[in-house]
């Protein structure tokens, strides 16, 4: 059935009834059937009873009420039909729950700009019909409440999200525990602090480890399950990073970063398949891969920001032991590259609809960088970091996704921004293990082409060059 809408208006003028009656006709025009008196109330009708069956009447789907001064006046005063006819209306509006059937026309303003407009009806979202240009302007927005067919509608509700209809993550309720005991150790200078840490970093491998998959998910899209088990890991990588920062804070120990080098080696196995398991999808661990990916990145983060160089330098240099399950000829070892992460899992549910994200493993980290400590940017200049170590490590890769979202956080990143003076260049040069600065371009620039980043989608390598302060280094004593 067509929308049907009955016209409550007054006779102000010949004029303005001859207005009203276009209107009519225009909305018969555009498919609405219209109910106006001076196409139904005919002669012997009881023009009351016509007025208050057309309010009432559940047939008629909307009610427009054209308001003027003549209007307003009449109604607010309750004088001749239009004050019956609104008292009728008003009792409707304030008593029924459904209120989207009256739509209030405003046709006259006063000195002040507002429409004049009974009493009953301030309060309510009027449509401007007081100019022809005002009418050509809104017709469309008054032909779409009618049929119902608002031009901004309200998307679909969606799914809720992962973390609001996953299980509740394991309690990390022990770790907090065994990090409070270590904490006092370290800053007590108790001789046990070996151990104090060694039950601290055992809680937490203990903890991802009860996450990792063992037998095939029982899940229809295993993207949500990756995303899942990534949104539970994050309480355990601030653990962990809270341990590197208190750590480094202190005197660094050369026990401390064989600490460091020898957890990693154990995060590292969290991304392998368990040993025990015969068949398997990688795409399973892609959860541990971002894991260990993202928790690297916020190391060398927090180790920048407690200026531990020696360190840095300890962690891009060493090659680590890899799982055996993953050992095949005479290889056994990696460079820091094994901590690299990705997941072509989380596309389908991280990417709005529609898009491709360039890398999930960004995005995620993007959306799960909630530390104040430690803000998204520092990610990047740890990113950037592990890649100007690849440039110039000949036995190494890296590829700086999180460098995707430079744009929203500005490039320029301290520690290589600072490197422009010698005593700050040189504090690079220990992580780098290169005290020449032209040497160390010399490096990079061999590093780029042995990497290809020329052919890296939507990456340059001006971009890098410039991001790592190459052209600056070492250039003011």
């Amino acid at each position: 059935m067509p929308p049907k809408v009955f016209i409550s208006y007054s006779w102000s003028s010949p004029l303005h009834q001859q207005l009203v009656q276009s209107w009519a006709e225009q909305l018969i025009a555009d498919g609405i059937d219209v109910v106006l008196d001076i196409y139904d109330l005919k002669e012997g009708h009881d023009k009351y009873a016509f007025m208050e069956r057309m309010v009432t009447d559940e047939t008629v789907t909307h009610v427009m009420i054209v308001c003027d001064r003549a209007y307003s006046e009449k109604a607010d005063s309750r004088k001749a039909g239009v004050g019956t006819e609104s008292q009728i209306i008003s009792r409707e509006v304030y008593e029924k729950v459904e209120q989207s059937k009256f739509i209030p026309i405003a046709c006259e303003f006063d000195e002040l700009g507002n429409p004049f407009m009974p009493t009953y009806l301030k309060s309510r979202i009027w449509i401007d019909f007081s100019t022809p240009d005002a009418v050509n302007k809104n017709w469309e927005r008054l032909v779409r409440v009618i049929y119902g067919k608002p031009l901004h509608e309200k998307p679909k509700l969606g799914k809720p999200p992962v973390y609001i209809t996953s299980d509740a993550a394991i309690p990390t309720s022990h770790i907090q525990a065994k990090f409070n005991s270590l904490k006092q150790a370290v800053l007590q200078g108790k001789s046990g602090l070996p151990l104090y840490r060694h039950e601290f970093l055992d809680a937490c491998i203990a903890y991802a480890d009860e996450l990792r998959i063992r037998e095939r998910p029982t899940v229809s899209a295993l993207g949500e399950k990756v995303l899942e088990d990534a949104i539970k890991l994050k309480s355990v990588r601030n653990h962990i990073i809270d341990w590197v920062l208190l750590e480094s804070a202190t005197a660094i120990s050369e026990e401390f970063s064989e600490s460091l080098i020898s957890f990693l080696e154990r995060m590292r196995e969290l991304k392998s398949r368990p040993p025990e398991l015969n068949t398997w999808n990688d795409a399973w661990f892609e959860a541990h891969s971002l894991f260990v990916y993202e928790t690297f990145l916020y190391m060398v983060a927090a180790l920048i920001k407690n200026q531990a160089f020696r360190s840095l330098h300890e962690i891009f240099s060493t090659h680590y032991l890899i799982p055996p399950n993953e050992r095949y000829s005479d290889r056994a070892f990696d460079t820091f590259h094994t901590f690299y992460g990705h997941s072509d899992a989380l596309q389908a549910v991280l990417a709005p609809q529609g898009q491709k994200l360039h890398s999930p493993a960004a995005e995620f980290i993007s959306r799960n960088a909630d530390r104040e400590d430690l803000p998204f940017k520092t990610l990047l200049e740890a990113d950037l970091l592990a890649l100007l170590m690849a440039f110039i490590n000949p036995h190494t890769r890296w590829f700086p996704q999180t460098l995707y979202y430079v744009s929203y956080s500005g490039g320029d990143f301290p520690l290589f921004m600072r490197a422009t003076q010698h005593k700050h260049f040189m504090k690079l040069a220990i992580i780098t293990g290169v005290e020449d600065a032209e040497k160390l371009k010399e490096m990079v620039k061999q590093g780029h082409e042995r990497l290809g980043v020329g052919q890296w989608y939507k990456f340059e390598f001006q971009n890098f060059w410039d991001m790592m302060n190459m052209d600056k280094l070492d250039t003011l004593k």
